[in-house]
């Protein structure tokens, strides 16, 4: 025999359901209020509305009970006597129902005017009746449901299969037989339905119109606040970080006997203080520029003349000894250390006043091919790498400064870095811009240095920066030859790996090309 054995079902894919995305909140303050308010009135008109619609029904419903209550179980008596059907049919408004019962069996069943068109296949029985009255079809459950009425007079709802919605009261009649009496409410649920449709036309003008006068009247109300707005903004927008700025903005008609008047008076008395700090502050700096300006004026002679001195007597034909010549040589070098300070004080100056740069083709590729022999030279120790594009790349600016920029990114990175490092010089041509970053693989800069690296007179390492006699203005420099020429300097360090980036625009390359004879010449030194 074969042995059949069933394949295991594999479940269903699941189809992902389609995410909806979510009604956005209003954000503005403006909207909310809006929003608001409309929220209360749909509130308070849904109430107002459920509220006259449930009175009128109510009060309606009340009118059917006096008449069930005035009619009694007349009606529903006249059907055992044919004869006597017609007056009491004149007597009961049109729709009125009215059952006999004996014993729990239905003898009798009728409504005055007929039964309303619209209704199939109910389970048919055969009454008598009078001329004005039409014999009801009812069913099984009409059956329970009129015995299950109490005969005690009130009036409690019905429903029938062939009718619809009834309002019926039973009572017990003499000859120990249930007549039952009902009203229908069909014009009760009309009436109530037109009440509800007409207050919906209303309430829903009524929005549209208090949403229309409720936005305008929050954008008056607002206004003060808007003009609150726009002076943060063109505050904001102004260049607040150095130079000489003229802070006139001020929030106009500040009413001190409103919220948003005292918001905006205190505005007024902030923005009125941070501009006397911004105008002691750019006292301050322009007094200290005069004075880094006037001082490396001052110190240009008479560093050049001890120098020149130093040099002088190191040049006399007699014999010297040998301490008062390494005093000579010290003072020499001491004195050129200084005669660097005052030029860098000087460049700091310059470019802080705002002084053009010489514009000029710059060859970039030159620079680099230059700073990293320099550097190769100073740092032997050091592993240099150049990654240069193919072809030469040229940006506008001063040759002079854009080679002080690489030397001192390229002294600073021999400089805080141990001997065996690999330092990497790379030209990155991009669309507009050129990108000139240093890397190294050192020990990185501590983050709480990072933030400062580029203000003038940082030091890493105070003993180490007494020790090669670095002054704490390299990358100050860096920062202020770049920014003159137009472009930004940003430092990324970790430990293991920092990098110098220096973004210039203009270039006349597009792309970074392939490595070219360039990297060969920056192979690493001895």
């Amino acid at each position: 025999m074969r042995r059949r054995v069933p394949l295991p079902r594999r479940p269903l894919p699941r189809c992902p359901l389609p995410r909806r995305p979510l009604p956005r909140r209003p954000r503005t303050l403006r909207a909310r209020l809006v929003a608001g308010v409309l929220v209360l009135l749909v509130l308070i008109c849904a109430g107002v509305g459920l509220a006259t619609c449930e009175a009128l029904r109510h009060f309606l419903t009340d009118r059917l009970d006096q008449q069930l209550a005035a009619t009694g179980g007349r009606y529903a008596a006249s059907l055992e006597h044919p004869d006597r059907a017609g007056n009491d049919t004149r007597a009961q408004s049109p729709g009125t129902f009215g059952a006999r019962l004996v014993d729990g069996g239905l003898t009798h069943a009728a409504v005055v005017g007929g039964v309303p068109p619209g209704d199939d296949d109910p389970v048919p029985m055969i009454v008598q009746g009078s001329a004005a009255d039409a014999a009801v079809p009812l069913d099984a459950a009409d059956l329970r449901a009129l015995r299950a009425l109490p005969a005690d007079g009130r009036p409690r709802d019905l429903e029938l299969s062939a009718l619809g919605h009834y309002r019926a009261a039973a009572v017990t009649g003499h000859d120990r037989d249930t007549l039952v009496t009902g009203l229908p409410l069909h014009p009760v649920d009309e009436t109530v339905q037109r009440l509800l449709l007409i207050e919906l036309v209303v309430f829903g003008a009524a929005l549209a119109v208090a949403g229309a006068v409720g936005a305008l009247g929050v954008r008056l109300a607002l206004r003060p606040l808007e003009r609150v707005v726009a002076t943060a903004e063109r505050v904001s927008a102004l260049p607040l970080a150095n130079g000489s700025v003229e802070l006139g903005e001020r929030v106009p008609d500040a009413d001190p006997g409103t919220e948003v008047g005292r918001v905006g008076a205190a505005l007024n008395r902030m923005l009125g203080h941070v501009g006397d700090a911004l105008t002691r502050r750019q006292a301050v700096e322009e007094r200290l520029r005069a004075f880094a300006a006037d001082a490396g004026h001052e110190l240009r002679n008479p560093v050049a003349a001890v120098r020149g001195h130093a040099e002088l007597a190191l040049r006399h034909p007699g014999p010297v000894p040998e301490p008062v010549r390494h005093s000579l040589e010290r003072i020499g070098a001491e004195s050129r250390r200084m005669g660097d300070i005052v030029e860098d004080l000087l460049l700091l100056a310059r470019l802080d006043a705002g002084r053009p740069l010489a514009v000029q083709d710059a060859d970039l590729t030159r620079i680099a091919l230059d700073g990293a022999a320099d550097a190769r030279a100073a740092h032997p120790g050091h592993r240099w790498l150049l990654e240069l594009p193919a072809d030469p790349v040229t940006v506008p600016g001063d040759p002079h400064r854009l080679a002080q920029v690489v030397g001192n990114l390229l002294a600073n990175a021999g400089t805080h870095t141990p001997d065996g490092s690999t330092v990497t010089l790379r030209i990155e041509p991009g669309d507009g811009e050129v990108r000139l970053t240093v890397a190294d693989d050192g020990p990185g800069v501590p983050a709480e240095l990072a933030p400062h690296v580029f203000e003038r007179f940082t030091r890493g390492d105070r003993a180490r920066s007494r020790r090669t006699g670095s002054t704490g203005l390299g990358l100050a420099i860096v920062r202020a030859v770049v920014r003159a020429h137009g472009g930004t300097v940003e430092l990324s360090s970790a430990p293991g790996r920092t990098v110098f980036t220096a973004v210039l625009p203009g270039g006349n390359a597009q792309g970074p090309g392939a490595l070219g004879p360039a990297e060969r010449a920056g192979a690493p030194g001895p």
